[in-house]
């Protein structure tokens, strides 16, 4: 089986799309039911997806398309670009790694899509009112278009259910969790720390967006500092690429004085990333929606101390695994309070990695088992309209 991903997407640096899109191709690829597995990346991304991405497995193909990273542009290649590329290809299936506007009939072959979130309709802040609403025409677009879609979660499940309720009575819909794929690389000292290895940190991942809460986890690491109810030498770092809320981001921490304590980093590869996760003091992750959280499912793999908000999402990847707080009463309090206790009396944590759900094994199974029902079941066109 061939499979086409389509992962051309806007930023520059990594994303969590972006990693779904590259563990998606690795997983694939190691199956050998899968011959060959294409991505199509735009020009901006090659620098990441290949330093920071392991795609060298002879089964992946990257495909770099050259156009201008602009909104049209983009949209303009997923119209016309991507069913020329399949057409050119003759893929067995195409997958999108995340929701894009496309015409189903300009394509022979079946045509699927990942949900990550419902962030359109349940955090439209993200967005803006205008944007929003473009989102949410899209994402319902996709939806009716695609053959069939796999949604990160259960929770992802649940809302889209709720939200859209009315998509195509033959589209196949399946739960497929986001994929962590450590177990082959090395850990590296990023930059950042090569002369401060053994200074001790807190960590959390996330782009800077207003449902990632980042403000309220400074607010919270303030206050620790402030009653002397952390160690005044634990510093806060926090990975993730920039977005709507850098600048506040950056203003919060200068108004506070936290300049030399709070640390924000981004394009950091895989092996950087598994040292942050490795020696961190614990791992927060203040979010109020998210539609599944691969730092979560990575620390997790990890055994990392996590400290994370009482959401069902988190409740679904976590379990019992983790330390929650409430956004009930005074949230800054009870998330100072849940690093305190973690940091200070922190639980025995035990990992079976063997039967871990995010396993590319038990992925790449699921995500065959989704592939062959809708190939078995969507007619193949042949003649494009």
């Amino acid at each position: 089986m061939h499979v086409l991903i389509s992962a051309l997407h806007r930023p520059s640096k990594p994303t969590g799309v972006c990693r779904h899109a590259a563990n998606l191709a690795r997983c694939l690829a190691a199956s050998p039911e899968i011959t060959q597995v294409t991505i199509a990346i735009g020009a901006w991304q090659q620098d990441y997806f290949t330093t920071v991405f392991d795609l060298r497995s002879p089964k992946i193909v990257v495909t770099i398309v050259d156009i201008t990273n602009s909104s049209v542009s983009r949209n303009l290649w997923f119209l016309w670009g991507l069913p020329k590329l399949a057409q050119q290809l003759r893929p067995d299936l195409v997958h999108l790694s995340f929701p894009l506007p496309f015409e189903r009939s300009r394509f022979t072959c079946p045509v699927v899509a990942t949900i990550h979130d419902l962030y359109p309709y349940e955090y439209p802040e993200n967005f803006g009112r205008i944007q929003a609403t473009c989102n949410r025409w899209l994402l319902r677009k996709c939806i009716q278009q695609s053959d069939g879609v796999s949604c990160v979660s259960q929770t992802t499940m649940d809302r889209l259910a709720y939200f859209l309720p009315n998509r195509p009575a033959s589209q196949t819909a399946s739960v497929v969790y986001n994929i962590v794929d450590f177990d082959l690389i090395a850990p590296t000292v990023p930059d950042f720390f090569r002369d401060r290895e053994r200074a001790p940190f807190i960590l959390s991942v996330g782009q800077h967006r207003k449902n990632k809460n980042l403000g309220l986890l400074i607010d919270a690491y303030e206050l620790l500092l402030d009653k002397h109810q952390i160690a005044p030498n634990i510093d806060l770092v926090i990975v993730g690429s920039h977005g709507p809320e850098t600048a506040n981001l950056h203003q919060q921490i200068k108004d506070l004085h936290l300049e030399t304590k709070v640390h924000l980093l981004s394009a950091i590869d895989d092996p950087q990333l598994i040292w942050l996760y490795q020696h961190s003091q614990a791992v927060i992750l203040p979010s109020s929606i998210e539609g599944f959280c691969l730092p979560l499912a990575e620390a997790l793999h990890l055994s990392c101390q996590v400290v994370c908000s009482d959401i069902p999402i988190f409740r679904e990847i976590g379990a019992g695994a983790c330390g929650y707080f409430d956004f009930k009463g005074d949230p800054k309090s009870n998330l100072a309070r849940s690093i305190h206790d973690i940091i200070h009396n922190p639980p025995a944590v035990t990992t079976d990695r063997s039967s871990s759900p995010f396993s590319s094994t038990v992925i790449s199974r699921q995500y065959l088992h989704f592939y062959q029902t809708i190939l078995k079941t969507t007619p193949k066109l042949s003649v494009l309209v």
